[in-house]
């Protein structure tokens, strides 16, 4: 079976390719390459691999525009640090998607997978552009990924998917991680109610912006209002509105 990996990590492509390797020795990783630029080359120069192992995000940009460049019949598995929810839209056509770190056992299910569905893949046509369409939209980069933070006198970066919830409180936002840390940040909430992507991140009220990943159940309070419950303790309870309630569990659902 011949393969390409594309991923910018040079140790997690090494990797990849000895686990593949393990899992059968009969696999040709044909190329690895590192960014969207050398990736849309090689496949506008080469013969279509059998299959295309792929991180999502690239030092030049999302792997899925390389797939808007090149069309290639090739069925793409993505190697990502996403969590799920980013590439839901693309789970009918997609053959698979692996969370990092990989573990060979999940990797070998995936193959075997894919040469399950090999003989019926020749149907995806049009319906696998649209869905990478959709999982493009979904991973707009215009979503801050990393928020820079000011902790004694130095400047440290901030995994957005490491933030358990944003607080505001007395003119000061705070930005709290699943560490239990808490560091303040110059934007107000109204500004990172904006940078963070609508899909994981929810405005609860005026005070907090919740991470869907920490929230450990909901209760019903007061008034129709919900009494948020998360896996981290906020300064203060999380209370959302009753006009707000519906929309709240709406976007639970999503």
């Amino acid at each position: 079976m011949r393969v390409i990996i594309i991923e910018d990590e040079k140790k997690t492509a090494k990797e990849l390719e000895g686990m593949l390797l393990n899992i059968d020795s009969d696999i040709n990783v044909a190329a690895t390459l590192t960014s969207v630029s050398s990736a849309v080359k090689w496949l506008k120069e080469n013969a279509s691999p059998e299959l295309i192992f792929s991180d999502i995000q690239l030092g030049d940009g999302l792997s899925f525009e390389i797939f808007q460049e090149v069309q290639t019949k090739a069925p793409v598995i993505f190697c990502t640090a996403f969590d799920q929810y980013a590439i839901r839209a693309f789970e009918a056509n997609s053959i698979d998607y692996l969370l990092k770190p990989i573990e060979e056992d999940i990797l070998q299910r995936s193959v075997e997978k894919y040469m399950n569905l090999k003989d019926h893949l020749s149907n995806v046509g049009s319906q696998y552009s649209v869905n990478l369409n959709k999982v493009i939209v979904q991973m707009d980069t215009t979503y801050k990924q990393t928020l820079l933070v000011h902790y004694r006198e130095k400047i440290i970066p901030i995994k957005v998917i490491d933030i358990a919830f944003v607080y505001a409180a007395n003119g000061l936002v705070h930005v709290n991680t699943r560490d239990d840390k808490s560091y303040s940040v110059q934007y107000t909430i109204e500004q990172l109610e904006q940078l963070l992507n609508p899909h994981q991140f929810y405005r609860a009220n005026r005070a907090f912006i919740i991470n869907r990943d920490t929230i450990q159940n909901v209760e019903h309070y007061f008034n129709r209002k919900l009494y948020v419950k998360t896996k981290y303790e906020p300064p203060e309870k999380i209370i959302v509105s009753k006009i707000k309630a519906r929309l709240f569990l709406n976007w639970m659902e999503q």
